[in-house]
């Protein structure tokens, strides 16, 4: 049964690159049609590219692949970037407040890292971010206050923590219904324009 292309021939070539390259996480089946789809669009490859390629294209998949949408990337780079923000905000903190402590800071940066971890992986957060991120926000907001008026700087690091991780939430929030439907099992075939009813015939 030919392999349907609607699903890849959507995106851009910058999104199909992320299909051929070495360390992609994609089926074997998904880098076949960017590749063929980037062909057809003039793309020119090298041999070693080639070779590269056709290895991916080749290999037997050991694992099923976790469905990932682009979104679910989008979401954990604002998580990332917010916990980088925090890190910068913590040490200013501590410069102008000695009082501070570090300990209860660094575990929940840890903890804001394993969120990200996992949204990267595609697994299903969203409620349980927006659940966090609403207390952090009525917890947070008088302090945001306080800061924005007495101690400038560290009050616009914290705000633009809070828009990023807001974000983060919105994102996956985004991610359409249908995606979100498709199990590890079932995401091949999904990306193939398979049904399960095709299977079972």
């Amino acid at each position: 049964m030919a392999v349907k292309k609607s699903v890849l021939e959507k995106m851009s070539d910058f999104e199909l690159e992320k299909y051929i390259k070495p360390e992609t996480t994609f089926v074997p089946e998904a880098t076949k049609i960017a590749f063929e789809i980037l062909k057809k669009r003039g793309r020119q490859f090298s041999d070693e590219e080639i070779d590269s390629i056709n290895l991916l294209i080749n290999k037997k998949e050991e694992k099923k692949i976790r469905p990932i949408h682009e979104n679910h990337i989008k979401s954990s780079n604002f998580i990332f970037i917010s916990i980088a923000l925090g890190v910068i905000n913590l040490i200013v903190a501590m410069y102008v407040d000695t009082k501070i402590e570090f300990i209860p800071a660094s575990i929940a940066f840890i903890f804001l890292v394993i969120l990200g971890y996992f949204v990267r992986k595609g697994r299903e957060l969203k409620v349980l971010l927006l659940v966090l991120f609403s207390i952090g926000l009525l917890g947070s907001i008088r302090t945001l206050i306080f800061n924005l008026t007495n101690f400038p700087l560290n009050g616009i690091l914290s705000l633009s923590q809070i828009i990023l991780q807001f974000w983060a939430v919105i994102f996956l929030f985004m991610i359409p219904k249908e995606f979100e439907s498709i199990k590890s099992n079932e995401f091949e075939l999904w990306l193939s324009g398979k049904n399960e009813e095709d299977t079972q015939k």
